[in-house]
């Protein structure tokens, strides 16, 4: 039978799924020849979202992790998810080429490009700035389950996306909202309407079905699976790539993957996880509720966590209700950046003020405006946008027109003249001061290899508390740990 093949998503959409995108450049370093030599279509390494945390929380360069990791990574294309690259702001045209620009500047070959309402012309836009730079263009079809996410949609949708003349079409799901019934009424729309073009298929296990969605996928024609490595699989992120391959073969197919030189990768992140505390991803009960309020598995615990800080944590499940009315009210936005912050946001603040609307997010003043999107400010309740919009704010925002300024003109605005393109990038996302304490205070690119011995010895001896030096011997070697006020000097020989 046919081959499947399978895109990696471990070290982007895996850690961003589960790991809030803590995965550090040296945790990726030891084990990107294993990713480059296992025989992936493709490889996902960043996004917009991850400039901003590697700088401000990190302390990273992310430009240093694209150019180290695309020289390690030589045979597999790089994929850039070439979204909003500045999520909750206005990206002005020329950042978006500027980051795709440097992006394929530092060996990315592939985009995988999403606009959150499925619009053709942000499609356009974007896949025209890809192709005009070399890369290749994989144009997702975001889905999404509504009263107006008819198979009509996908269709009409399909038929826009394969105008454009993409590498590849992505069936892109990332609330985990599919399920192997819906995969057979979907996946022969969009084959329909693709013109030949390649589809491949990109699940969450959010409600448990994704490692079933991908078993349909193959059986519906779909030879193109995006998968991550345990322990960064499964939960909120994508379907395991070693019970998807297993099942494949279990169906007939081959498996153009070896999964003997991605075990170690496996056993690498796990090390990583124990160490760091992170999470351990695992299989999860099917929960009905992910459909009803289809608010992304991150976001979930954001939304908890808002009504944690004012003492309302117990109102969390009303939360998720009035998550549902107000997406309704809103004209059933895709819930997936930065729409089901909007929809989320605006429903907690409901919950928190005990009366609907009477405070509103800035975000849904733009929402309703048509700043983030005319099919939004179409679609809404006319009640609830009248509601917002009749406030001062409002007004104030309803001045507001988007405008084109090119990269220099950026620069004057940012107090960025003479910059790189790069570091102009990072002034709009993060600002200067942010950068400046990244640089004052540089992560180390290596990350031990805590799978030693000695260093898992090291780092549990440190924690200790009660001894002021702690010395190690052994033959040829030795090393003392010292505490020197609220720190711990270490000497070797």
């Amino acid at each position: 039978m046919e081959a499947i093949h399978f895109v990696d998503t471990t070290i982007r959409d895996g850690h961003q799924s589960l790991w809030a995108e803590n995965m550090t450049t040296g945790m990726m370093l030891p084990i990107a020849r294993n990713l480059d030599n296992a025989g992936f279509e493709g490889i996902e390494l960043i996004a917009g979202s991850h400039l901003k945390k590697t700088v401000r929380e990190l302390k990273e360069d992310p430009w240093e992790r694209v150019r180290l990791m695309s020289k390690l990574i030589t045979k597999t294309p790089l994929r850039v998810i070439s979204g909003p690259v500045n999520s909750f702001e206005y990206n002005p045209p020329s950042m978006f080429s500027v980051f795709l620009e440097r992006m394929a500047a530092y060996g990315i070959r592939e985009a995988r490009t999403s606009d959150e309402w499925n619009d053709y012309e942000s499609w356009k836009f974007r896949a025209g700035v890809a192709h005009s730079l070399g890369l290749r263009v994989i144009l997702n079809l975001i889905y999404s389950v509504s009263p107006k996410h008819t198979d009509e949609y996908f269709a009409e949708r399909t038929r826009r996306a394969a105008s454009l003349k993409p590498y590849r079409l992505c069936l892109k799901d990332p609330g985990g909202l599919l399920t192997p019934e819906r995969m057979q009424s979907l996946v022969p729309v969009i084959f329909k309407n693709a013109g030949g073009i390649p589809v491949e298929l990109h699940t969450h296990c959010t409600t448990g079905l994704g490692p079933l969605c991908c078993l349909e996928a193959m059986k519906l024609g779909i030879r193109s699976i995006n998968t991550a490595l345990p322990p960064l699989a499964d939960d909120s992120s994508n379907p395991s790539l070693f019970n998807v391959a297993k099942n494949a073969r279990a169906l007939g197919y081959t498996t153009a993957i070896d999964e003997e030189i991605l075990k170690p990768v496996s056993r690498h992140f796990t090390a990583i996880a124990k160490r760091e505390g992170f999470t351990i991803g695992a299989p999860v009960e099917y929960d009905y509720a992910q459909y009803q309020h289809q608010v992304p598995g991150g976001m979930l615990s954001n939304l908890r966590h808002q009504l944690g800080k004012v003492g309302l944590e117990h109102k969390f499940p009303e939360a998720l209700e009035e998550t549902i009315r107000v997406r309704k009210e809103f004209g059933y936005p895709i819930m997936v950046t930065p729409l089901s912050q909007f929809v989320g946001s605006q429903a907690a603040i409901n919950v928190i003020v005990g009366e609907r609307y009477k405070e509103v997010t800035d975000q849904a003043i733009k929402f309703a405006l048509g700043h983030a999107g005319a099919e939004g400010a179409r679609d809404m309740d006319p009640d609830v946008k009248d509601k917002i919009l009749d406030r001062p704010r409002a007004k104030e925002w309803a001045k507001w027109q988007p405008d084109d300024p090119t990269p220099d003109e950026m620069r004057c605005r940012l107090n960025a003249e003479g910059t790189s393109d790069e570091e102009l990038l990072l002034r709009w996302i993060v600002g200067k001061e942010d950068i400046d304490a990244m640089r004052a205070n540089p992560r180390p690119l290596e990350y031990l290899n805590s799978d030693q011995p000695l260093v898992n010895l090291l780092h549990e001896l440190a924690k200790r508390t009660k001894h002021r030096q702690i010395h190690v011997r052994t033959a040829g070697f030795s090393v003392t740990l010292e505490k020197t006020g609220a720190s711990a000097a270490i000497a070797h020989s």
